[in-house]
């Protein structure tokens, strides 16, 4: 990125400042009362006074360099590094750009972070890019983007190899919420920019929301282990049942996990929400902690104003580490504790199902362990446990309206939350339903086979395109059969259908989006984006 405008305004200001100072010191010189004196006659201290003048000035002019080189790499970013873009009107927005930068600095990342008045549009072609954008009073844009709202936005521009996403601060009273952020976003994708995921919107600084951006923004970083930044409050679900779906796989391990709300509590949620899961500790590991420490499990400690036993502020935090980890007192041990991040996972059911249903794949890291959100779901939880857990609404992955057909696109545990969307559909009488849905192998990897024939089977399911990827050659992806079925594609998008894809956001889901792109056209799929006939929930 060029160095942003301000800079030369800067410079300005000094000389202008500079100009003052010496107007001054001119004009002070009538004030001296008398004659001055005479310099001295010696001219070794004339000589050494020189020398030390002239380093002066040497200093001064490196200093000056470095506070330049400074401010370009400040303002300008890292070349190849994300470029984090806030519009602010009263400071939030400033401050999660400055936190969504501090996070991809932890992953190793450069990351730098500009007000939106100081970008230049054509610094942004190739740019990698995440929005935070305000919306204030009723869809208007922040003070601070007023000029880019009117100029830069004005017409689309040339950014066609651009990555990016948008975060969209708002307050839902309003009539017109988050609608400068909408606006960014489809200028964004007018101007040919690639989004990395559909636009989060938050309502008046829902924690929730916060912590779905963060996720992301953990999953583009390669990191999803920092700490959430706000803990979330968890409800204690039942884990009911575990069912390993896929034996005998190349792949990792696919478990079904239902989980039953607490007491009689009725709990709503749609196709398309998000079940947050709170991660936790193996209880062998806090045990063997906790001995190390030789403190009382049962003691009680304050952790984020919520009082808990030392023994459950451990199972849902980092085990401190190092030299002193168990030292101190429980109290002293709490304050040291950094939470665990939650986990997120598409629900694969309806609340008429009487169940909470996911698809949890197994992860194991490069040591071995499982995964934090998987170990603890598929292998650390006993049935009838409890499990911490919050559903988040989705709106950007909600069912589409109802007259219109689906085409619904996903891969791996991908097909959870394309499962909610089939069942949703069916509910309402409404059969025009296309799946492609793609995994390794048949013999092992059919998930929920049954069910999916059981709805072709009864015309619930117009098309099922099974694709495996390891079975015959060439390997066939779900990209390849849309391709194949690019008339059909075409036929379904004049008919006014939604295309819904759900599944990995490496490999799978750019694909997808090139073969959309390359049957309907760029300008056809942007505006498709635009009118929330293609969504994605990518991971």
């Amino acid at each position: 990125m060029t160095v942003p405008r301000f800079h030369g305004r800067a410079v300005a200001g000094n000389l202008l400042v500079g100009s003052l100072l010496l107007v001054l010191a001119l004009w002070s010189v009538h004030l001296q009362p008398a004659a001055w004196p005479e310099p001295t006659p010696l001219a070794a201290p004339r000589l050494w006074a020189g020398v030390a003048t002239i380093l002066f000035i040497g200093v001064c002019v490196a200093a000056w360099r470095a506070r330049d080189r400074g401010n370009a790499q400040g303002h300008a970013g890292t070349a190849g590094g994300w470029r984090v873009v806030h519009a602010s009107q009263t400071g939030f927005a400033a401050d999660v750009a400055t936190r969504t930068a501090e996070a991809l600095r932890a992953a190793g990342h450069a990351a730098s972070v500009h007000g939106i008045g100081e970008i230049e549009i054509a610094s942004l072609h190739d740019a990698r890019c995440l929005f935070v954008a305000s919306t204030t009073g009723e869809g208007d844009p922040p003070d601070a983007a007023l000029r880019f709202a009117g100029q830069a936005m004005a017409a689309p521009a040339a950014l066609a190899g651009m990555s990016y996403a948008v975060l969209a601060l708002g307050d839902r009273k309003y009539a017109r919420f988050c609608a400068f952020a909408r606006q960014l976003d489809d200028w964004l994708q007018a101007s040919g920019g690639h989004r990395l995921f559909d636009v989060v919107e938050v309502d008046n600084a829902d924690p929730g929301a916060l912590r779905h951006w963060q996720h992301h923004v953990g999953l583009l970083a390669g990191s999803t282990d920092q700490s959430d930044w706000a803990r979330p409050r968890y409800t204690a679900w039942t884990l009911v049942r575990r069912r390993l779906l896929n034996a005998g796989s190349a792949g990792g391990p696919v478990y079904q996990i239902d989980l039953a709300p607490p007491g009689d509590l009725r709990v709503e949620w749609h196709a398309g929400d998000i079940a947050e899961i709170g991660a936790r500790q193996p209880p062998e590991c806090v045990a063997g902690f906790l001995d190390a420490c030789g403190l009382d499990p049962g003691a009680q400690v304050d952790l984020d104003g919520e009082r808990m036993t030392l023994r459950d502020a451990l199972a849902g935090s980092y085990l401190p580490e190092g030299s002193g980890a168990a030292s101190g007192s429980a109290r002293d041990l709490a304050k040291r504790l950094r939470p665990l991040p939650h986990r997120e996972y598409s629900i694969a059911s309806l609340p008429s199902d009487g169940m909470l249903q996911l698809l949890v794949r197994l992860v194991r890291r490069e040591d071995g362990r499982p995964g934090l959100g998987s170990g603890w779901l598929c292998l650390g939880a006993t049935i009838g446990g409890q499990i911490d857990l919050r559903i988040r609404g989705n709106p950007n992955f909600h069912p589409p309206d109802p007259g219109r057909p689906l085409i619904l696109v996903g891969n791996g545990t991908g097909l959870a939350g394309l499962l909610a969307h089939l069942k949703a559909r069916i509910a309402v009488g409404e059969h025009r339903n296309w799946l492609v849905y793609g995994e390794r192998n048949a013999a092992h990897d059919a998930l929920h086979d049954d069910i999916l024939s059981a709805w072709q089977a009864g015309g619930q399911l117009a098309f099922l395109d099974r694709v495996y990827s390891r079975d015959g050659k060439p390997m066939r992806y779900v990209q390849d059969a849309l391709r194949g079925h690019a008339d059909r594609l075409l036929a379904w998008a004049d008919a006014g259908a939604a295309i819904y894809v759900c599944g990995s956001l490496n490999g799978m889901a750019p694909a997808v989006d090139e073969v959309l792109t390359e049957v309907l056209g760029t300008e056809r799929l942007a505006n498709l984006a635009i009118e929330g006939r293609y969504r994605r929930d990518v991971y």
